[in-house]
């Protein structure tokens, strides 16, 4: 498992120094519980051993965290692994039923809400579709998804449901026009403060962030992150977005738009300059089948298998991959980056179509200069928003935090 968190950790023994000042023992205990829990999700299991091992605790110490997180239900033991010589090892699991958290995507198209499990599956999902979102729909939405989630789920382990995080575009109010929604409804979102909103609705903890770069960070860290270091990921939802992952660990920028590649200038034949959004975005193909007559609701009420369009939907594939494969060249001449990786709101076989025509569009670009990353699939898929989402509450109170996925929206 990768981490959406640096990969050099450092360990303390004794004492945490507080850059306000001064030192606290449990600061420490609660810095070196985040890191074995940590260590455990990158790894999938571990013993006691390989954990003083790696992080220079004394094993007395790494005894009495794990002994600590078993009795609070977030470790697991499993089999006793037997060695050559000494006692046999005891490796140590998360404990799925340990936390829980919801995840809330928030589309220009539709929404979700996702209950997930502490290793990363969800348990529980709720979606909906609409023209347009407004501040209270969404609200509506959430608050009739949770109870029902909480009917069907024992108040034992509501009890262990850690916070909300939520996925939404940046500036939503600014794509009036693209959606064809009215003014003063999107204008909605400009003052309202998403997070106090749901806190208020939920009665839980909320934490905002970017719906591509959730999704980013959901491919880090139950996605390709074990793999590639370094990568530029695509998610082709409403209007395509992304992420940037740079030594295992997500690249916010300057600003926390590090990755916004919809923005990216972009100029097909003689037209003039527009961006990447406009050629490699679901709602092109909305467009074509609602110029051709056809139906595309499909498309955001089922987008793991929406009904297959045939040659618009060919068409659209086509355009999608040549200006991928445009993006692609772009990024990598700015960051060698090992890989890209496509992901996006619909079905597996559809993403297979993108990613092997955007591998045959890359055969024809001129990459005079740059090297060639290697073109993956996304691995978490439609649900990668909603699940970059889920992870939020989680990492922010049981794992080593890095503050790009906890900054709420301005």
């Amino acid at each position: 498992m990768a981490d959406i968190y640096p990969t050099e950790i450092r360990t303390v023994e004794n004492t945490v120094v507080d850059p306000m000042g001064g030192a606290n023992q449990t600061r420490v205990r609660a810095y070196n519980e985040r890191l074995v829990l940590s260590l455990v999700r990158r790894h999938g299991s571990l013993s006691k051993a390989e954990i003083a091992r790696r992080t220079g605790l004394s094993a007395q110490t790494v005894s009495v965290i794990m002994r600590a997180l078993e009795k609070d239900g977030l470790l697991s033991r499993g089999l006793p692994q037997r060695g050559r010589v000494g006692q046999p090892s005891i490796p140590m699991s998360l404990n799925a039923d340990g936390v829980f958290s919801l995840g809330l995507k928030v589309g220009r198209r539709s929404c979700e809400l996702i209950l997930m499990d502490f290793i990363g599956a969800v348990r529980m999902r709720r979606s909906e579709a609409y023209r347009y979102p407004t501040p209270a729909l969404i609200v509506d939405f959430v608050t009739r998804s949770v109870a029902s989630m909480r009917r069907d789920l024992s108040d034992s382990l509501w009890r262990k449901v850690s916070g909300l995080g939520v996925a939404l575009p940046f500036e939503l109010w600014n794509w009036v026009e693209a959606l064809g929604a009215p003014k003063a409804d999107m204008d909605a979102w400009r003052n309202t403060d998403v997070a106090a909103l749901l806190a208020d609705a939920m009665d839980l903890p909320v934490v905002v962030q970017n719906d591509a770069t959730a999704a980013c960070a959901a491919e880090l860290a139950f996605g390709h992150g074990p793999r590639y270091a370094d990568f530029a990921y695509f998610f082709i939802g409403t209007f395509i977005g992304g992420g940037v992952a740079i030594n295992h660990a997500l690249y916010p920028g300057r600003t926390g738009n590090a990755g916004a590649f919809g923005s990216m200038p972009f100029r097909a034949g003689s037209a003039e300059q527009d961006q990447l959004i406009d050629h490699a975005s679901i709602i092109q193909l909305e467009r074509k089948l609602e110029k051709a007559g056809r139906d595309p609701s499909s498309i955001w009420l089922e987008p793991d298998r929406w009904e297959d369009f045939g040659a618009i939907e060919t068409e659209w594939i086509e355009e999608t991959a040549d200006a991928l494969a445009f993006a692609t060249a772009s990024v990598c001449s700015v960051i060698d980056f090992e890989a890209v990786i496509i992901d996006g709101g619909f079905s597996p076989s559809v993403k297979g179509r993108i990613v092997e025509a955007t591998r045959q569009a890359m055969g024809c670009a001129n990459l005079q200069g740059v090297s060639a990353p290697v073109i993956e699939a996304g691995l978490v898929g439609a649900s990668a928003r909603a699940i970059g989402a889920a992870s939020l509450p989680l990492f922010s109170r049981y794992h080593i935090d890095q503050s790009v996925l906890f900054k709420e929206l301005a």
